[in-house]
């Protein structure tokens, strides 16, 4: 229903959704106390029910600011304890960045729990205890919490540190998600998934996957290379482009290689 003007002047009349008896009345009154500049009994019906909600708004705002402020410090604290624990293993202090870094292992803060970790196994792996670091990279590969590209680094860190000592198929099998064209670590997975298929027999397998790796121009071209090495052993065509690789390898293509010597 729409309200009718109280003025003399016309407007346009604007349909809206009809308002509630409560809320017609209090529009109403309201209405009648601004046309007759009657602010103190406007004042006096209404200033508490304003005041309360004023009181209101501005607790809650006071609230989140106190909330905001104490988050901010919490996560400058934070960023401080981590700078100290790098600082430490910087300077060949492992068992100190690892006991710095242990104060953030219960913090709510997903980024710097995780960090702390990864120092903490660094620093593992340093002192030599392989299988503390390997537990570490397997507690941010497996918190469901940690960033998903600190859980994958924190995966294939895992694999990589022992890797001598694994199952074939359990590389395999914990490489699966990160070996693939496109992962950000497929390099580095695909590697080890394609050497565990090697060492298990599977030829073919690994062969294809060096190939795909040499193939990759994202990749390393260190890594390309001995994976071009690795996939032409097992009968893998592995180079798309011959005249680029021989570029690559310092070899003019238009003068050829020359006539055999025999050697």
């Amino acid at each position: 229903m729409a309200l009718k003007p109280t003025g003399s002047k016309k407007t346009p009349s604007v349909t809206v959704e009809d308002p509630s008896p409560e809320d017609e009345i209090l529009m109403r009154e309201i209405d009648e106390a601004v046309r007759q500049d009657d602010a103190t009994q406007f004042f006096q019906k209404y200033g508490v029910m304003l005041g309360s909600a004023l009181a209101l708004v501005l607790a809650a705002f006071g609230g989140y600011l106190l909330w905001d402020n104490y988050r901010e410090g919490q996560l400058e604290q934070q960023s401080e304890t981590l700078v100290k624990a790098l600082d430490q293993s910087e300077a060949g202090d492992f068992s100190a960045s690892s006991e710095t870094a242990d104060a953030l292992l219960d913090s709510e803060n997903d980024g710097a729990r995780t960090a702390a970790r990864f120092i903490q196994a660094a620093a593992a792996l340093e002192q030599g205890d392989t299988a503390k670091a390997v537990e570490l990279f397997g507690m941010i590969a497996a918190d469901e919490n940690a960033p998903p590209a600190l859980r994958d680094l924190a995966l294939l860190r895992e694999v990589s540190t022992n890797f001598d000592d694994r199952d074939p198929a359990d590389v395999i099998a914990k490489l699966k998600g990160l070996a693939v064209p496109g992962n950000a670590f497929f390099g580095s997975a695909g590697e080890l998934t394609a050497i565990a298929h090697l060492e298990a027999g599977n030829r073919d397998a690994a062969g294809a996957l060096f190939g795909e790796i040499a193939k990759d121009e994202e990749q390393p071209e260190t890594l390309r290379s001995r994976a071009r090495q690795m996939a032409g052993l097992l009968g893998v065509d592995a180079v798309v482009d011959v005249d680029k690789l021989l570029e690559d390898q310092g070899v003019d293509p238009e003068a050829g290689l020359g006539p055999s010597t025999g050697l």
